[in-house]
């Protein structure tokens, strides 16, 4: 039986790296739930460990993480084949960021909706190698010693990676501030119902990403260009019309509304560069919304 005193110091050594352990758990699966059952099951395990003998905990913890994350990718897979509609990835409030410092590009656009979406396209040691490398910086003899695979596998797999994401990746250059103007306008133009002004905002190659998981009304598939966009926002708007409330959030380190009305609330945010939209996320599942204020 683990003793008091040794519980406490195995806790404390998981709670001085949980930001990132969280954020790594959290990229790999696009869950919070999720990545902080990880992190007790690796609590679990960190606590059962001979721990004078781990040389660097966060390197082992990280391992851990990672391993635990990519077996619940696998095991998950079987499910989300019967997930009613598009899949989107839970949304989390980063003001203030419960994954640690996000001063980065790379560390921003990895928790991004828009590129957690893209990333469920890969293959679970895919998704390991692009996050460690993309968003941890992590070279990859280490990642190689992480996922026991060698660096020119997780080079290979990287390379891989990068690639299928940019095949079917929404351009989303635009900072922050670009990002709130042009959701702000968007939702000014579906409450007008101004479909010109929509359809201007939007790029000719946007899609439109509507999960409400079978729980609420969303397109149960992707709505494509700028025209079904358009018709498809301002007439969900005016449906609710003057009942839709919309407050500005921070979820995924990027502007967002969440949008009410009466029995009903959704997440709504946008991708966007070279000044349109290039991908609008919709997300009304209210199992992914507990913690999202509001």
């Amino acid at each position: 039986m683990t003793s008091p005193s040794a519980a406490a110091q195995a806790a404390g050594a998981l709670t001085a790296h949980r930001p990132m352990l969280l954020g790594l758990a959290y990229r790999l699966l696009g869950s919070l739930h999720d990545a902080e059952d990880v992190l007790q099951e690796a609590y679990l395990r960190w606590l059962d460990v001979d721990r004078d003998s781990v040389a660097e905990p966060r390197r082992y913890l990280s391992r851990v993480v990672t391993r635990l994350a990519l077996d619940r990718l696998r095991a998950r897979q079987a499910a989300r084949e019967t997930y009613v509609g598009p899949w989107l990835p839970e949304p989390v409030p980063t003001d203030p960021s419960p994954f640690g410092p996000l001063d980065t590009v790379e560390q921003r656009e990895t928790l991004s909706t828009a590129l957690l979406h893209l990333l469920e396209r890969l293959t679970p040691p895919e998704r390991a190698v692009y996050v460690l490398h993309t968003a941890f910086a992590l070279p990859y003899a280490e990642i190689g010693d992480l996922l026991d695979r060698s660096a020119a596998d997780c080079r290979q797999l990287h390379h891989r990676a990068v690639a299928r994401i940019a095949d079917g990746r929404p351009r989303f250059t635009a900072g922050p501030a670009e990002q709130r103007r042009l959701l702000d306008a968007f939702l000014a133009a579906a409450r007008d119902g101004d479909l010109a002004r929509l359809t201007g905002l939007v790029a000719a190659d946007a899609t439109s990403w509507n999960d409400g998981g079978g729980r609420v009304s969303a397109a149960r598939n992707p709505v494509h260009g700028p025209d079904r966009i358009a018709r498809f926002f301002a007439g969900l708007y005016h449906q609710r019309h003057p009942e839709v409330r919309a407050t500005p959030v921070e979820l995924n380190g990027a502007p967002a509304l969440v949008l009410t009305w009466p029995g009903a609330r959704y997440i709504l945010s946008v991708a966007a560069a070279e000044g349109r939209i290039t991908g609008v996320y919709l997300i009304g599942n209210p199992d992914k919304l507990t913690g999202v204020p509001g």
